[in-house]
């Protein structure tokens, strides 16, 4: 058969990024309905499968056929069969469909309370340690949550909230902004780590204006390491000289053992030798830890058992 190309309440084929858009919500409400009529080829059987009144899914069809410019359909009494447009549409219809399916599964899972999804976020700092120890504690409780993990630095995972990537995120400082919510956890205390041969190796503790003719090594523009580094050595009155920018404390802490330069970090996992870590007395050498979200959005279950667990290690987030 033919089909016979239809003028009326036609959309004009456009490229456009607008008309495209009006095309799809005209046809997205009727795809279900389309397949239905399509699988059994009988508007009044696929009307009672579906559920809905048989005059509906008529004018459903018909409205269809319109928007579209075309016949889908060769009408036989009560009986339809597609024709060679329709089934060319339903190929993609029911693509379409299995794919809207499985992305409301996966949405879905992701917010069982047992099983579902957290996306959290953690500085490079936290990874060796503090966040398995948090993710193992939280675990025993909830031992089928599942957790998408990303490991960067404090502006990236902030960018991650505002994105909807991250659920939250575990960073420092403790941001302050207007669109998010953040909550001081835990304090750290930052070292002067220094070669083992160096000046200052024999001491325990040391002003970091001593350090002021030294050469720096830190973390690159953007960290929160940086600019707490760049804050506490002007609060001590100078401006480091920079050696090497990079994005991982322990690599700082090898360039230090090199005799590269000296760098203000916080504690390791483990010990490094070649290096010494020395107390800051003055300025007050540490950096504050806290968990933020994105203000106003709303938590899945999974999600919130984890905030509160988080909220919960208030004063006792780092290992000891």
């Amino acid at each position: 058969m033919v089909h016979q190309q239809r003028s009326e309440g036609r959309l004009s084929p456009s490229s456009d990024t607008e008309d495209s858009a009006g095309m799809s919500r005209l046809l997205a409400p009727r795809l279900a309905y389309f397949a239905g009529v399509a699988r059994t080829e009988h508007v009044t059987r696929a009307a009672q499968e579906m559920q809905v009144p048989q005059s509906t899914l008529s004018r459903a069809m018909v409205r269809l056929e319109q928007d579209l410019g075309v016949d889908l359909f060769a009408r036989h009494g009560r009986t339809v069969s597609l024709t060679a447009a329709g089934r060319t549409f339903l190929t993609s219809v029911e693509r379409a469909l299995a794919e809207i399916e499985r992305a409301a599964d996966e949405v879905r899972a992701d917010a069982d309370p047992a099983t579902g999804k957290v996306a959290f976020g953690f500085l490079h700092t936290m990874g060796s340690e503090t966040v398995p120890g948090l993710i193992r504690a939280f675990r025993a409780d909830h031992p089928r949550v599942r957790f998408s993990l990303v490991q960067n630095y404090g502006e990236a995972m902030l960018e991650g909230l505002r994105s909807g990537e991250l659920d939250l995120c575990l960073t420092s400082p403790v941001p302050d902004a207007p669109d998010l919510v953040a909550r001081r956890l835990d304090e750290q205390k930052l070292r002067l780590v220094v070669p083992a041969d160096h000046r200052l190796a024999a001491r325990k503790r040391v002003r970091l204006a001593e350090a002021a003719d030294e050469t720096f090594v830190t973390l690159e523009p953007g960290y929160g390491m940086r600019r707490i580094t760049d804050d506490l050595c002007k609060e001590a009155g100078f401006k480091p000289r920079i050696a090497f920018e990079g994005e991982e404390a322990e690599t700082l802490r090898g360039l230090v053992a090199a005799g590269l330069g000296v760098a203000l970090l916080p504690p390791p996992a483990v010990p490094r030798p070649g290096v010494v870590e020395l107390t800051v007395t003055a300025p007050r050498a540490a950096r504050e830890i806290g968990v933020a979200w994105l203000d106003g959005h709303p938590d899945t279950p999974p999600v919130a058992a984890f905030k509160k667990f988080l909220l919960s290690r208030r004063g006792h987030l780092l290992p000891d």
